[in-house]
């Protein structure tokens, strides 16, 4: 909720300070008295385009802040967006705007104290006010939203719907594809035959590529490997100073040692593991130069097979693996189409089932949405007759079983009404009830 808004130097204001009680506030007074000054400097702070003539008469700049409290999943939704835009949040769940609006063209925004941008502001703004202007259109009049509001109140799970019109629109893009015009599929036919009998001509093998990079390595520079891996079997096992024969002779001078004083046997034993590790070392690495061979004709090989892999990944995925996915997604639809009949035989009996689970997901939804209708409507009965309106409140909940009219959200539309005039409100969040009613559009046309 908003709790304090500030002016300084805003059109006619010099300076200004109005702060907010919790639950309804009203500002009253005659025409002029500065009413949609107040809501247009808040409009600023929600993001909206500033212009250099809200500025006070020979003043260079205008200031607007305000300090919102935010609770609920609101507060984790402006949390993360502050994160996102690299912000820190108040320890008290507080947020402070802050905007200033120079003669110059030029202006700057804060977000609790900290540089900001204007489209920080309007990321915001969602959670932090709407503002309903007179005789314009709002958000509580688009269909889908008015749907929204009545499954927060209700509580309505859509997913199982939502999962349910995806399974079916997969199943009938599938149909679609396999009925299209016979001169595309005949086109298409040729293309996955193609694209199918290349990969298969590459036998690809998962993980090629990758070993294929090491071979090539070891290839390009079989020389320097083989000198490195030689010398350090001389170093450690072969040549007259190796670190081998170092230990073999450290070893029989400790031998002598122990034989007048026992502690050492354990040194004994150490060097004699030692020893065995180094020569262990000493002989992989012998056995490892003897494998290198330097060949630039299997060089040559190993670099046209990396060509051909590359081309590949170029044009059917970045990775190997994907290539081999695409080669029997191609294979799924050659078949398909072969089979032509059969398979759409089979589609169109998954297609009957899955509009049958979609039908009945949707219409327990509609039968959901239209007992929280008349829940809803007797709460705001209630509010109406506390202020003097006679007028019967409705929702209309709308429902059409043509496929033409599915959705992810289910069958239904609603439609809320005031007697001649139209109406909805706010959203209703849990079993906190009806929190408000705003939007009261007066002189629309019934429906």
């Amino acid at each position: 909720m908003l709790t304090e808004l500030r002016l300084e130097n805003y059109a006619v204001i010099d300076n200004l300070v109005v702060e907010f009680g919790h639950g309804l506030n009203l500002l009253t007074g005659e025409t002029g008295a500065g009413k949609s000054i107040l809501i247009d400097a808040l409009a600023l702070l929600l993001g909206e385009k500033a212009s250099t003539d809200v500025i006070r008469g020979g003043i260079e700049r205008a200031v607007i802040a305000a300090v919102f409290e935010v609770a609920g999943t609101a507060a984790d939704a402006v949390a993360k967006l502050l994160e996102a835009n690299g912000l820190d949040k108040s320890d008290d769940r507080s947020l402070i705007l802050r905007r200033e609006i120079s003669a110059s063209g030029k202006g700057r925004v804060f977000v609790n104290n900290q540089p900001a941008t204007v489209a920080v502001l309007r990321q915001l703004a969602p959670y932090l006010a709407i503002i309903h202007a007179q005789n314009e259109s709002i958000l509580s009049f688009d269909g889908p939203a008015r749907l929204e509001l009545l499954d927060a109140f209700a509580e309505s799970r859509i997913e199982n719907v939502a999962q349910n019109y995806t399974a079916w629109k997969q199943i009938r893009s599938r149909i679609d594809e396999l009925e299209r015009g016979e001169q595309d599929r005949l086109r298409l036919v040729d293309l996955w035959t193609f694209q199918k009998r290349e990969i298969e001509d590459a036998t690809l093998q998962s993980g090629e590529d990758e070993s294929l990079e090491s071979e090539k390595r070891v290839l390009a520079n079989a020389e320097k490997i083989y000198n490195a891996a030689m010398n350090a079997f001389d170093l450690l096992y072969e040549g007259s100073g190796s670190t081998s024969s170092s230990l073999r002779a450290a070893q029989r001078q400790v031998e002598e040692l122990a034989r007048y004083e026992p502690k050492f046997q354990e040194a004994l034993a150490a060097l004699e593991s030692a020893r065995i590790s180094v020569e262990d070392v000493g002989a992989t690495l012998r056995d490892y130069a003897g494998g290198i061979h330097a060949s630039p004709e299997h060089l040559a090989k190993v670099e046209d097979r990396l060509a051909l892999l590359d081309r590949l990944k170029r044009k059917y995925g970045p990775s190997l693996d994907e290539v081999i996915q695409f080669r029997a997604e191609v294979s799924r639809k050659l078949s398909e189409v072969e089979n032509k009949d059969e398979i759409l035989r089979q589609l169109r009996g998954q297609l009957a089932q899955a509009a049958e689970e979609y039908l009945r997901a949707a219409q327990a939804l509609s039968k959901t949405r239209t007992a929280a209708a008349r829940r809803l409507e007797k709460m705001v009965e209630s509010e109406i007759n506390d202020l003097a309106m006679k007028s019967a409140f409705h929702i209309e909940i709308t429902h059409c079983a043509e496929e033409s009219n599915w959705s992810a959200s289910g069958i239904g539309r609603a439609l809320a009404a005031v007697g001649a005039h139209r109406l909805w409100r706010r959203t209703v969040q849990g079993d906190a009830g009806l929190k408000s009613l705003r939007g009261i559009r007066r002189g629309g046309q019934q429906r």
